[in-house]
């Protein structure tokens, strides 16, 4: 088969994690370097790889702030690399980069990219609970500026309901969904906990896992000291872990370029179709908090543009960050929650570690390991960005085939079928309202503290709404909850109050 030059390959990956017991890790930039190195040497070329990288992406950094990630890495492996980037704070990040390095070599304005992210967060936490700061090198004059434009992102109905942590919205939507497949709350979360103690099965053996630690479903939903709520209906130990100390890098280069490097067949594996979609970025605006369409588009884009069917995959690596991520997912690609096939190569979020904007650089270099492993099939790998609002999905194969870049326009044009939900920032008396998903949330000693509600009005408007009534989260949190008649009254600071 005769094969485009220009076709994009994955060539060399690395993977490290910096463990509590052996002390501190290398400071971000330091760990960058390490795994850049690695995968260049991982690729087995026959010619020098690291004079010929053109490209370099740099995933997102929150432990750290440097002034100018890609030029520091590039004078440390002594790159002159003609395009660098820096990602934005996403779980899109990695995968994203992989995606942008593969379009500009199908554009013929590249064809060898290096794309690198690492944390140390585990070790930033040890020295500021020391009260001191970490000796690493570089601040940016703008440390402690917010990585994000956060009044892009939130409007001040949600700064006043406090839709801010992701654990709320996703838990919230997890509510919705499970009213949609018609479970009750304890059914639903222990067919959650299936998918996720399979999940944790992979990471029991992954020597990568910040927890290599095999959980049975019931260890997962019983609540404990040790294993207290957070946001109802989530357990910690069904949460992402972001406090890691792990670093991933790529090397992605084009058929020709592979080719002219030396590297063998049995070493690449081909980026076969890619996709991204979004959802809106407010969650009471989205017209369906029990799916995601754009995840859907995502998925099935990638699917499409590698000219295969969900059957075809071998291995996926679904994005985990919580629970209702994985089911939409599944839900997305028409797959039983309750099938045998691990969602994930490398163990998830919650056990393998969730190193921040650089989960999926690590999903894809397992990915990339388990097909070279195979030596045939297919691996599908998803991310997930902000409050459900960002979908990535790439699939990958060990053989090359036709390859576009995608037609972004098309794969957007399902998520805007349905008109947005109009949100009311503050009701102005009492009103009734129909509760369309909600959560709990609990302080670290296990305290209910607070329910968030998004609830539907009459004409088809949207609010959100809090309560802190002791009676009202103890109902909210053992019933089921959505489609039933509450009401919603003014309260201070622009605050729904919610009485059940």
């Amino acid at each position: 088969m005769r094969v485009d030059p220009r076709s994009p390959c994955i060539i060399g990956v690395a993977t490290r994690t910096w463990r509590p017991e052996d002390g501190d890790a290398p400071e971000p930039l330091d760990l960058w370097v390490e795994v850049g190195r690695a995968a260049v040497a991982d690729a087995g070329a026959r010619s020098p790889v690291l004079p010929a990288v053109d490209a370099l992406h740099v995933v997102h950094c929150m432990s750290w702030s440097y002034d100018d990630p890609p030029r520091r890495l590039a004078e440390e492996l002594g790159l002159h690399a003609r395009h660098r980037e820096s990602s934005i704070l996403a779980g899109t990040s990695g995968q994203r980069m992989v995606n942008a390095a593969a379009e500009r070599m199908l554009a013929g304005q590249s064809d060898l990219a290096l794309v690198v992210g690492g944390e140390a967060l585990a070790t930033l936490r040890r020295h500021r609970a020391a009260g001191e700061a970490p000796a690493w090198r570089h601040p940016s004059p703008d440390a402690d500026a917010p990585p994000i434009d956060l009044e892009e992102w939130i409007w001040p109905t949600e700064w006043a309901h406090d839709v801010i942590q992701p654990v709320v919205t996703f838990a919230a939507m997890d509510t919705a969904r499970r009213a949609r497949v018609g479970l009750g709350p304890a059914e639903h979360l222990r067919a959650e906990a299936e998918v996720f103690s399979r999940a944790s099965n992979v990471a029991a053996r992954h020597p990568d896992a910040w927890f290599p630690t095999a959980y049975e479903p019931a260890e997962l939903t019983t609540v404990t000291a040790q294993n207290r709520l957070v946001a109802a209906p989530y357990p910690k130990r069904m949460v992402a872990i972001m406090d890691v100390d792990m670093a991933a890098a790529l090397v992605v280069a084009s058929h020709a370029r592979a080719d002219a490097l030396g590297v063998p067949l049995e070493r690449r594996i081909y980026l076969r179709g890619w996709g991204f979609a979004r959802d809106a970025t407010h969650v009471a605006e989205r017209p369906h908090l029990d799916r995601s369409e754009a995840l859907a588009s995502a998925v099935h884009g990638a699917l499409g543009y590698a000219g295969i069917g969900v059957d075809d995959l071998t291995h996926l690596d679904l994005y985990s960050c919580f629970p209702s991520a994985v089911l939409f997912a599944l839900d997305a690609l028409g797959l039983d929650p309750a099938e045998p096939r691990p969602v994930t190569v490398t163990g998830g979020l919650p056990y393998h570690g969730g190193p921040a904007s650089n989960y999926t650089t690590h999903s894809i270099a397992e990915m990339v390991r388990r097909l070279r492993d195979d030596g045939a099939g297919y691996g599908l790998v998803t991310g997930v960005g902000m409050q459900m609002t960002k979908h990535v999905a790439a699939v990958y194969g060990v053989a090359p085939g036709l390859v576009h870049s995608p037609d972004y326009g098309a794969l957007q044009a399902p998520a805007e079928r349905s008109p947005l939900r109009r949100v009311v920032p503050a009701v102005e008396s009492e009103v009734p309202a129909t509760i369309a998903a909600y959560t709990v949330e609990h302080d670290r000693s296990g305290s209910a503290t607070s329910a968030l509600a998004v609830v539907d009005l009459a004409g088809g408007l949207r609010a959100y709404a809090r309560t802190v009534d002791v009676d009202a989260l103890a109902a909210l949190r053992d019933g089921e909850w959505v489609g039933r008649r509450v009401r919603l009254r003014p309260g201070a600071g622009g605050v729904n109050v919610l009485s059940v």
